[in-house]
């Protein structure tokens, strides 16, 4: 077989070590080397060690030289909602004069919005849509990434999306995991209705996950647990119906009010528990005690104005495992630049760089069950890998908003070159 080496690099961030989410003071061990490269063959690290014994040990490998920069895993963005229409530029205006998020959305703005545009929008119109997004997020060096549905709201549009998300896994470079979040909201047209709710949450129950788990469309069932949108007794009926049908389970938890959503989650065991900013002190404790990582998503919050971060150092402190995402949607975060998350980790969030690096990398992988493949540059593990412009794994969170990644590989293909 085939064998490409990784060579050159001024430093190596490996994120080498035990297969699963990192915890306190392991989030601040990111396994920084010097002298250090990487072998590939096919879709597989099949050896990291110095350029020289690489080299001894494969004599006639293709090289991809580095060029003294930053060798690194690749990004994993565990939470996103790039399948969708139109932007909602205008909603960041009216924020701006004190309209909440939530009274948009019971306006009919918010997800509603995208939800009306992505039901007159076409299979082939939201493919074509999300194809440069992703290579965005490429651009920015994520190898893996997580897409949700939640704007179609009938059984219907939700599996149409989910289809479009498949359409993506089979044509772009670039792990997808695809997720339903057909309980992003109660469709407008249930609020009003006598037990519209209940109908939704019947329907979501008895068509939609079934029928998700049946044509193998998502991992992940989703849902927004939030005081307003669906609360504890709701999320947890809806959850326990869709690992019934037989899918894993993610949450939308806690972001703006503390409804019980990251308790819950902790008690469900799901795979993740994402957003964060309103966590009760109950709340980090039970995540800290559970398996469940912590996906902390700091544009959104930075995006809506809110003045404050979910408590990403009382969660460590904890020892809760916490990943970074960039919850990349046309509402609330419409951000492709991955590496701006490691700077907000830093300056909003107080995380140190190396613990930015394993939430970006390894914690990312355990929070869509994927810890055992992506992640790290280590032996066994899927060849995930991005060359960036810097000769210091602190340059990447230091320059605000530049875009340093020169090459990416997704198991072993590149999908990204600058």
């Amino acid at each position: 077989m085939n064998t490409t080496l990784f060579v050159n690099a001024a430093q190596t961030v490996t994120c080498a070590g035990a297969a699963d989410a990192r915890r306190g003071a392991a989030m601040n061990d990111a396994g920084i080397r010097t002298g250090c490269g990487v072998a590939v063959q096919g879709e597989m690290i099949v050896k990291v060690d110095t350029d020289a014994a690489l080299r001894a040990a494969f004599p006639n490998a293709h090289e991809v030289d580095c060029d003294r920069g930053l060798l690194a895993p690749g990004f994993v963005d565990s939470h996103t909602h790039a399948v969708f229409g139109a932007a909602r530029f205008a909603e960041h205006e009216l924020r701006a004069t004190g309209v909440p998020y939530l009274e948009i959305a019971r306006r009919g703005g918010g997800i509603h919005s995208s939800v009306r545009d992505l039901r007159a929008t076409s299979n082939d119109a939201l493919y074509a849509l999300a194809v440069p997004r992703i290579a965005r997020l490429a651009a920015g060096g994520v190898t893996t990434i997580e897409i949700k549905s939640g704007y179609g709201l009938t059984v219907h549009d939700e599996l149409r999306t989910l289809r479009v998300v498949r359409q993506l896994q089979d044509t772009v470079s670039m792990r997808i995991v695809p997720t339903c979040l057909g309980a992003h909201e109660v469709p407008l047209e249930y609020r009003d209705a006598p037990d519209g709710r209940l109908a939704w949450i019947v329907a979501l129950e008895e068509e939609l996950h079934p029928a998700v788990a049946r044509e193998g469309l998502a991992v992940f069932a989703d849902i927004f647990a939030e005081p307003g949108v669906f609360t504890t007794e709701e999320s947890r009926r809806i959850l326990l119906g869709a690992r019934a049908s037989g899918l894993a389970l993610k949450m939308h938890a806690d972001e703006l009010h503390d409804g019980g959503a990251a308790v819950l989650g902790a008690e469900l065991g799901v795979t993740s528990a994402d957003h964060l900013a309103a966590i009760s002190d109950s709340g980090i404790a039970a995540l800290a005690a559970s398996r469940t990582v912590a996906t902390l998503l700091p544009s959104t919050m930075l995006f809506l104005g809110t003045g404050r971060q979910a408590p990403a150092r009382r969660l460590i402190e904890a020892g809760a495992a916490v990943a970074l995402a960039t919850d990349f949607n046309p509402g609330t975060s419409p951000l492709t630049s991955f590496p701006m998350l490691l700077t907000l980790a830093v300056s909003e969030l107080r995380m140190s760089a190396a613990e930015a690096w394993v939430a970006a990398t390894v914690n990312g992988a355990a929070a869509l069950g994927l810890a055992a493949q992506t992640g790290q540059l280590a032996e066994g593990f899927s060849a995930d890998i991005a060359v960036h412009s810097a000769d210091d794994y602190r340059e990447l969170p230091y320059w605000f908003g530049e875009r340093l990644c020169r090459v990416a590989w997704s198991r072993g293909r590149a999908c990204h070159s600058s």
